[in-house]
């Protein structure tokens, strides 16, 4: 194929698995680059029926009229990188998706190339979103990059910030983030095909680690700052969620903000007009909540199905 032949129709396979690749996918169809193949899970049960599911990428794939849809078990098998190579794809475009050897991502012939949730180098691993906010970070953003073996170590093709509001969780940050990312990877796709993206090394002094969240980095320690409680809360907000006892049941916390107040660590200290809750240093504004095997409520609410009182404590899992 001549580079002509390349740029009025590449052969575009595209893999992801959740809804944050779903706004990639269907802005290169509607960009005129729909893609002749999508890799993807396979169908899984979910849900409280345990309904066989597709993963969202597959709905959208059927929904575009993309017939070719690949779904490995096993991204690793010597079978899937000979139906990658019989693709022959042009380029590759990964959005959250499995660790791909070079077997495969090697197979396009003009480039292979990730969406990443941060401003690499910075978050590196599975979790960019959420460890960031943990973090404290004000600012995130995407970067496009060339895949190599070593996960998210590629050569930058482009970056694209974006703003972390003080009080904004990780479910906010990353339907945001989702959109931008679509148009990002349009303008990357575009930049491959015309022979304008050269790649920028990556400076691994400046890496820091994003890895996967667990249940054991969700438990609030009242005994934090309020600043750290708080980034906790939203950083895990609304999956999986923080997690901490009162009365002896679990609760789970959805929302917070600063706010002031001095006693131990867990104490209510108000719960009106707003559920005020101590912190090692400072205080935070519970604002929704959800009891275990109850609904998540606004704070108000929950004060009142609780029948909270001033003193009540909040304590660690």
């Amino acid at each position: 194929m001549n580079s002509k032949d390349a740029i009025i129709s590449p052969r575009i396979v595209f893999m992801g698995t959740p809804d944050f690749a779903v706004p990639s996918l269907r802005a290169l169809a509607a960009a005129g680059l729909k893609p002749i193949a999508v890799v993807t899970g396979p169908d899984r049960k979910r849900g409280r029926g345990q309904v066989l599911t597709p993963t969202p990428v597959k709905a959208a794939a059927l929904e575009l009229g993309i017939e070719s849809i690949l779904e490995p078990e096993d991204v690793k098998s010597d079978s899937f990188a000979t139906d990658i190579r019989a693709l022959q794809p042009d380029i590759m475009v990964v959005v959250a998706f499995r660790i791909l050897p070079e077997a495969v991502f090697a197979a396009s012939r003009l480039a292979t190339f990730n969406l990443h949730g941060s401003l690499l180098p910075a978050w590196r691993g599975a979790a960019p979103i959420n460890r960031a906010i943990m973090a404290g970070a004000t600012e995130t953003g995407v970067t496009t990059f060339f895949l190599r073996s070593k996960v998210d170590t590629g050569a930058i093709i482009m970056k694209r910030s974006m703003d972390i509001g003080p009080n904004e969780t990780a479910g906010e940050v990353h339907d945001r983030m989702m959109i931008m990312g679509a148009q990002v990877v349009i303008e990357t796709t575009r930049m491959i095909i015309d022979g304008e993206a050269k790649g920028q090394p990556q400076d691994d002094t400046l890496a820091t680690p994003a890895p996967k969240i667990f249940r054991e980095d969700c438990k609030v320690d009242w005994n934090r700052a309020s600043e750290e409680v708080h980034n906790l809360i939203r950083a895990v907000s609304p999956i999986p969620g923080a997690v901490t006892k009162l009365e002896g049941r679990q609760v789970k916390l959805y929302r917070s903000r600063l706010s002031s107040g001095t006693a131990s660590a867990g104490t209510i200290v108000a719960v009106e007009p707003d559920l005020i809750v101590a912190c090692g240093n400072g205080a935070i504004e519970l604002i929704e909540l959800q009891a275990e095997g109850k609904q998540r409520l606004l704070a108000a609410d929950f004060v009142r199905g609780m029948r909270l009182e001033v003193g009540q404590q909040f304590e660690d899992v």
